[in-house]
């Protein structure tokens, strides 16, 4: 099975931005930086992902 480049960050970015989400109650700055954090690799992940279509 062939894992397309750029997949990976992506699935990790949008888990990464549930638990900044989730944690917001707790510890209100930190978990913006988290969720910043995984829409960063979000939007990177997608990058490599349109830009390596084949």
């Amino acid at each position: 099975m062939k894992i397309r480049e750029g997949l990976i960050p992506t699935v990790l970015g949008t888990a990464v931005t549930a638990t900044g989400l989730g944690l917001k109650r707790t510890a209100p700055y930190l978990s913006w930086g988290i969720a910043g954090f995984g829409l960063a690799h979000i939007v990177l992940g997608s990058i490599d992902l349109i830009g390596h279509r084949r």
